[in-house]
C-alpha cells in the first residue's frame, strides 16, 4: 500500500492513503503512536492501530460496517507535502464514489490536513456535502497512543463530565469524579464534551495535550487481554502497549446542508 513520509527538524509522520492512516508519529526517538504487531496491511481490512477516520459514523452504523467507510477508502492527496521554517503538511481528500454510495447515497468531499511540527500534530477536517439533500454524520480520530504500560497510564481533565460506559449492561450515563483517570480492566467510554484540554500521561516516556475545536466528546478504550485475544490483529500479547484516546463528534450527529461545510480540529502536544 502507498504511504507518504513526512519530516520535520527531529520529527517524523507516516500516512498511508488507504484511510489516510497515521501509522507513526515520532520525534526522535519517541514512538508516540501504537501500531498492531499484527495490524493488517492488505487494502482491504481497517489498520489495527494508527489514527483512523471514523466516517460517516462513530461505532455501529445501520448502513454499513462499524465506524463507517473512511477507514478502508483510498484517499488522494489533494495538496502535496509543503515543508516551511515552522511545519510540514499535505492534505488528503475522500470524495464521494459509486462505490460508497452503494452504501451510503450521500455527495462530500472530506478533506484532511496532517500538520507536523517540532513537537506537534496538527489534525484538521474539512467536510462539504457536494449534494442536494442534508445529512447526518457522526465522526472520530480513533488515536492509539503507545504506552509502557495501559495501567500506569492516566488521563487528566476529565474530571465533572458525564459519560457512556459502554462495558455496563444499559450503557449507562455517569460522571466522572476522578482528577486523574487510570484503567484497570476492560474501558470503553464516551466522554461527553465540549470538553477541556486533556493530558494523557504515560506516552512514549512523556505526556501529550490534546485541544480540539468541534470534537467535542473524547473517547477513552482498551479493550484488556480477554478481548483482545479474540481480535484476530491485535491479540493477546500487545493489549497493554496502547491506550486510545479519541477525540469526536460520537453521540449527537451533524446535520449538513446542502452546499453546507463541517470544520473540525485537534492538536496533539508532546512533552518528555
Amino acid at each position: 500500500m502507498e504511504f507518504v513520509d513526512l519530516k520535520f527538524k527531529t520529527s517524523s509522520c507516516r500516512i498511508y492513503k488507504f484511510g489516510a492512516t497515521i501509522t507513526d508519529w515520532s520525534i526522535g526517538d519517541k514512538k508516540i503512536i501504537f501500531v498492531s504487531p499484527k495490524a493488517v496491511f492488505d487494502g482491504k481490512k481497517a489498520i489495527r492501530g494508527g489514527v483512523p477516520i471514523c466516517f460517516p459514523s462513530f461505532g455501529p452504523w445501520s448502513y454499513g460496517a462499524q465506524h463507517g467507510f473512511a477507514r478502508t477508502s483510498n484517499f488522494q492527496v489533494s495538496v502535496p507535502a509543503t515543508e516551511t521554517d515552522t511545519e510540514t503538511s499535505i492534505t488528503f481528500r475522500l470524495s464521494d464514489s459509486e462505490e460508497s454510495r452503494k452504501i451510503w447515497d450521500m455527495k462530500f468531499v472530506l478533506d484532511y490536513k496532517v500538520v507536523l511540527k517540532a513537537d506537534d500534530l496538527y489534525l484538521d477536517l474539512d467536510l462539504k456535502n457536494t449534494g442536494e439533500v442534508p445529512f447526518s454524520f457522526t465522526t472520530a480520530l480513533h488515536t492509539y497512543f503507545n504506552v509502557d504500560a495501559v495501567d500506569s497510564a492516566s488521563v487528566t481533565g476529565l474530571t465533572g463530565l458525564k459519560y457512556l460506559d459502554k462495558t455496563l449492561p444499559g450503557v449507562p450515563t455517569l460522571t466522572e469524579d476522578r482528577d486523574e483517570v487510570s484503567l484497570s480492566g476492560w474501558t470503553d467510554r464516551v466522554y461527553l464534551g465540549p470538553c477541556p484540554p486533556v493530558t494523557v500521561r504515560g506516552v512514549a516516556g512523556g505526556s501529550l495535550c490534546l485541544i480540539s475545536a468541534n470534537l467535542p466528546d473524547t473517547v477513552v478504550w482498551n479493550p484488556w487481554k480477554e478481548k483482545a485475544e479474540g481480535m484476530s490483529d491485535l491479540g493477546g500479547e500487545a493489549w497493554s502497549g496502547f491506550l486510545c484516546v479519541e477525540a469526536g463528534q460520537c453521540v449527537a450527529p451533524v446535520e449538513l446542508g446542502p452546499a453546507k461545510s463541517w470544520i473540525a480540529k485537534h492538536q496533539m502536544s508532546f512533552s518528555s
